[in-house]
């Protein structure tokens, strides 16, 4: 019998009561033949291979991570908070030493969902990597953690949550945004003023293969991972960048995904987007699960694949050696806040306030499966203390009038004070239908509202 040379927790989470539509692409059967293929091809016999149930996330779990308006059993349903859990099981395993590394493999996903949430974009209600990441924090002490997300789509709800935190370097490689929703994640998107370098985002042209794939992890994401130097590395795993998949344009393979998954070698691995349910999922969730685990993949092959119709241009090569080229800069020598500023990256500018100066950018978000719109004003106090303290004004048309305030970790006792006056003062004064406080310093998650 096999062994596997990294043990392996996998927790599998199909939600079969829970989808948008009988018919839409993030439905029930999603991972039923990914069950089936696993428990087929004999898994779960390999030691150290071992699967294991999901737990469910707690109000607080979400709440130490995005404002939810009105409230958090608003936008989240049973099945968000189970895949959620199933997410920070994978992460007590790793952390607690029961795992080497760990397979979250939940719908529904979770990686356009941002700080702010009013309702569902992208399919995605609550980001279920970044609770997941602010769990690990909280209970288990990492700080400085890596995420790269493989999904065809740009992540742009994880680069939302972590736009100002200098301790998560956030790198995506997706379909180039001209071509492909949100219509997002380009080079000059690189971080806010006290976290610049650390979102890189890779936009990929339509037609990319294994070989362009390889090529940005190889000089781009292996060499800024081996600079940062993280505590945990964490793979976004969609897997709708498969030249199966019904809703995008790019030709990565099951044998591809396997080598990259091998290359990265992240702790955890957190199942996103993939929507070819019968010709893509399965082959391509069991080559990342015997790539985490240190086995051998050259056997896992999906019907329909044809080396030449689904071969990679030779113009993409040499667009992509190009952008190769030049992206390590965003991380090893990033913009200054004045460069950034003048360059009119991130949206953004500085404005004064009670004798502080504040970085504040103003947003206009969709959200496309709930069909609601918001506008958004997000003020970062420059702190020279720490990461500085964070404020959000949201209106949509859902919920009108909404204020978000965050004390960071390890945010200084000024910007922690400043906090819960703004906080108090919200009250006091009215004006606002619903209120947040999340406090990390003292583990307080607040809200009011009426």
């Amino acid at each position: 019998m096999d062994e596997a040379k990294h043990s392996l927790g996998v927790i599998l989470f199909p939600a079969f009561d829970w989808s948008i539509s009988p018919t839409h692409p993030e439905r029930e059967e999603r991972l039923l033949y990914t069950q089936d293929q696993l428990k087929e091809e004999g898994l779960f016999d390999i030691e150290g291979i071992d699967e294991h149930k999901p737990g469910v996330a707690t109000r607080e779990d979400v709440e130490r991570t995005h404002f939810c308006f009105p409230e958090m059993e608003a936008v989240a349903t049973r099945s968000h908070l189970v895949a959620a859990g199933g997410c920070i099981t994978a992460a007590d395993l790793v952390a607690q030493g029961r795992a080497d590394k760990a397979f979250a493999l939940v719908r529904p996903p979770g990686h356009h969902a941002m700080k702010v949430v009013h309702g569902s974009r992208g399919f995605c209600n609550i980001n279920i990597e970044a609770v997941m990441i602010e769990h690990l924090r909280e209970n288990h002490g990492k700080r400085r953690i890596a995420v790269v997300d493989t999904d065809c789509h740009h992540g742009d709800g994880t680069q939302d949550i972590y736009w100002n935190d200098p301790d998560v370097l956030f790198i995506s490689l997706h379909q180039d945004g001209r071509t492909l929703y949100p219509g997002t994640g380009f080079p000059a998107d690189c971080g806010g003023p006290k976290a610049l370098g650390r979102t890189i985002n890779i936009p990929l042209p339509p037609g990319t293969s294994d070989e362009g794939y390889m090529m940005a992890m190889e000089r781009v994401v292996m060499p800024i991972l081996k600079h940062f130097k993280p505590e945990l590395v964490i793979n976004s795993a969609g897997q709708d960048n498969h030249f199966t998949d019904p809703i995008t344009n790019m030709n990565l393979t099951a044998q591809g995904y396997a080598r990259l998954t091998e290359l990265l070698q992240a702790d955890i691995a957190v199942l996103e987007g993939g929507y070819a349910i019968q010709g893509a999922l399965p082959y391509v969730n069991l080559g990342i699960c015997l790539s985490m685990a240190g086995l051998d993949y050259s056997g896992v092959r999906e019907p329909g694949f044809d080396a030449v119709r689904h071969a990679q241009r030779p113009q993409i090569a040499e667009y992509l050696a190009k952008l190769c080229d030049t992206l390590p800069e965003v991380y090893f020598n990033p913009p200054s806040l004045s460069q950034s500023l003048a360059e009119g990256a991130g949206g953004g500018s500085i404005e004064r306030e009670d004798g502080a100066e504040w970085f504040v950018r103003h947003k206009n978000i969709y959200y496309d499966t709930d069909s609601i719109t918001e506008a958004q004003t997000e003020s970062l106090l420059l702190c020279g203390s720490c990461r500085g303290l964070l404020k959000v004004l949201s209106r949509s048309t859902k919920n009108p009038d909404c204020l978000g305030v965050e004390i960071p970790l390890d945010a200084c006792p000024a910007c922690r004070q400043r906090g819960l006056e703004l906080y108090e003062e919200a009250q006091a004064r009215g004006g606002f239908r619903y209120t947040q406080l999340i406090n990390r310093v003292d583990r307080q998650y607040l809200r009011h509202g009426f």
